[in-house]
């Protein structure tokens, strides 16, 4: 098994582990194809937590090192294209650009964050409101947090009660806390076939068996999902119908009402992962839960609508799940912090999300236009004001290799295969592209534009 030699430890555990990784590629210890221990052989052989062991190979996998596939585990890839045959776009990249464009990381551009939130700080700081905040909060959340969540949640369903609210560290955090709270072990889990990399991570984790449902444009495909809950009895299906991460699928009023009876028909929970609601370009459509409100809760967080450290997520639930939810945050992390919760409280009730928003929708929109532009004739699936946008490329590229590609040429991108739920033998050949990072424009455009510029290198086999 392999164990990493760690002599310095001078930075974190797990950035150590990565290092180590790299070394060991590097230098020839490890080839192409080896499988990595698992996290809980590692973390035992390291004496850290499997979490640390998940971290490192999540770093090790955003250098182009290794590959996680569902199910079979952790591998090493080929290094020689991070190493040679760098393809230079025309056009040159300024010396005060970064070494690496990074457009995987789904987040909110920065620049009008530091502005509203400097002031949102110091007036925290000031307020009668701040002893509360240094103090322990009851279940679920002090009582004056939870209705500022509610507040929030009205932007979505507009009769939500403060008293069905639960405040988590995140939506990531919000996740991990419906699905220990509201299924069991061994219990099947369902999502879309693509979907965003935690639920995978918390699934196996929490050790639920995750299946994924054919999609289509709309995402999940009611007649897919129907035959899967005639075979067997999932507990809970995990769906994002708003600007669905990876693909922008966007459900119609119709599609979520075809899930919601599904759902009654077959008794299971729905969690409805809205993150993304807030960018919807149709505001009349209700949240896939509000079609089956006794039967699903409902997710949501700031960390994508006003800033990422800005930790603050909340369940809505229906009353005979709320004692499950608050006990599973306490025993997970007692309490979301009721600094961050008051915090949020008061960009809440001060309007200034509503700013914020108004903001990340008209730079989303400026930036999706760009990328129009761009890639013309090229096959991408986008939403007018969502954050990235889902390109599938022209034969012969394969996903892994156009991203490993990419990244030798300093843009980090996702490729299909780490949205998948479950492991495919099919080649995958669609990558996400992240369009809020870039700090300006210009740096936007150099970062698509290399892209466009490798998708159309001539036979790009000859690279490996």
């Amino acid at each position: 098994m392999w164990t990493p030699q760690l002599n310095e430890l001078n930075q974190p555990m797990y950035l150590l582990i990565a290092d180590a990784l790299e070394q060991d590629i590097n230098n020839g210890s490890l080839q192409r194809g080896d499988r990595l221990p698992t996290l809980r052989e590692l973390a035992k052989a390291l004496d850290v937590t499997p979490g640390t062991i998940s971290r490192a190979y999540s770093e090790a996998q955003r250098r182009g090192l290794v590959q996680g596939e569902v199910g079979r585990g952790t591998y090493v890839l080929k290094r020689n294209v991070l190493q040679s045959h760098i393809i230079t776009p025309a056009q040159s990249i300024p010396p005060t650009h970064p070494e690496i464009l990074d457009l995987s990381i789904i987040k909110p551009h920065g620049e009008a964050l530091e502005y509203w939130l400097r002031d949102a700080l110091v007036n925290l700081a000031k307020s009668t409101d701040f002893e509360r905040a240094l103090d322990y909060a009851p279940d679920g959340g002090h009582p004056l947090h939870r209705e500022a969540g509610a507040q929030w949640l009205r932007h979505s369903l507009p009769d939500a009660q403060w008293q069905q609210v639960v405040i988590t560290s995140g939506a990531q955090h919000g996740l991990m806390v419906a699905i220990s709270a509201l299924t069991n072990s061994g219990d099947l889990i369902l999502c879309e076939s693509l979907c965003y990399p935690g639920i995978i991570s918390v699934a196996h984790s929490l050790e639920r068996q995750l299946r994924g449902v054919a999609m289509d444009e709309e995402g999940i495909i009611p007649e897919a999902l129907r035959e899967i809950c005639t075979r067997d009895k999932p507990a809970m299906l995990v769906c994002v119908a708003t600007c669905q991460n990876p693909t922008t699928a966007t459900m119609s009023h119709k599609r979520r009402e075809q899930i919601a009876a599904l759902a009654e028909e077959f008794d299971f929970i729905i969690l409805d992962d809205d993150i993304y609601g807030f960018l919807a370009t149709d505001p009349s459509i209700k949240p896939l839960s509000a079609f089956a409100p006794d039967r699903s809760v409902y997710l949501t967080s700031l960390s994508k609508s006003v800033m990422p450290a800005l930790r603050v997520g909340y369940l809505y639930s229906p009353p005979k799940m709320l004692s499950r939810l608050s006990s599973m945050v306490r025993s997970s992390v007692w309490m979301a912090s009721p600094l961050t919760a008051q915090l949020a409280s008061n960009v809440i009730t001060e309007g200034l999300d509503h700013k914020l928003i108004r903001i990340q929708r008209h730079e989303a929109a400026v930036r999706q236009a760009i990328a129009a532009e761009i890639f013309s004739g090229l096959q991408i699936k986008a939403q007018p004001n969502s954050y990235h946008l889902w390109l599938t490329l022209p034969k012969p590229w394969s996903s892994d290799e156009f991203a490993l590609l990419a990244r030798a040429n300093g843009v980090l991108i996702l490729s299909e295969s780490q949205f998948q739920a479950e492991h495919s033998d099919t080649t995958s050949n669609s990558v996400r592209i992240v369009l809020m990072s870039p700090t300006s424009h210009d740096e936007l455009r150099f970062a698509l534009t290399q892209l466009a510029s490798l998708i159309n290198t001539p036979d790009p086999r000859r690279f490996y």
